[in-house]
């Protein structure tokens, strides 16, 4: 028992009482406006393609009139251009259930067990130190630190009295 039903809304007497910036939101509720007073609900929902028309110019220059085709379903009216079909999308929640239980699956297959976790911790801790210790060997050997210091151009107290 759906009602579909077109109509030509003014919209320049509209938008032109408020700044040049908010034209088009204020054209998007005028809109709202007209299609709940003539079609008798509240819940109106705007199209796509409607939306992008009006703001196809800018905010600051939506079009003078619109045509437009209503369909009320039950308490719900849902507006769009003409030439387009409706497209409402309305199944999120059924969307968010399916999504949620791939994800638990997907978590299972990749769980490891404590221990599996432990051998592979404790099989690479001892290469971790074995770099450490290399590093401290180069950091004692004084000819490692002369090229530092020829590096960053900057001299000790000693080496510069020593110089001189």
């Amino acid at each position: 028992m759906a009602e579909e039903k077109q109509f030509t809304i003014p919209l320049r007497r509209v938008f032109q009482k408020v700044p040049s910036y908010k034209r088009s939101e204020k054209a998007i509720k005028a809109i709202r406006e007209f299609i709940e007073r003539h079609m008798k609900t509240d819940n109106v929902k705007i199209g796509k393609n409607l939306n992008l028309k009006i703001f196809e110019r800018g905010r600051k220059h939506p079009p003078p009139r619109i045509k437009v085709k209503v369909l009320k379903e039950e308490n719900i009216v849902k507006v769009e251009l003409p030439e387009f079909p409706f497209e409402f999308k309305v199944e999120k929640k059924e969307k968010k259930k399916e999504t949620k239980a791939k994800e638990d699956k997907h978590e299972h297959k990749h769980t490891e067990t404590k221990e599996e976790a432990q051998a592979e911790s404790a099989s690479e801790t001892p290469k971790v130190d074995e770099v450490k210790t290399d590093e401290t060997k180069k950091e004692t050997n004084p000819q490692v630190k002369e090229s530092k210091v020829a590096h960053t151009g900057t001299r000790t107290n000693k080496e510069s009295k020593s110089k001189k």
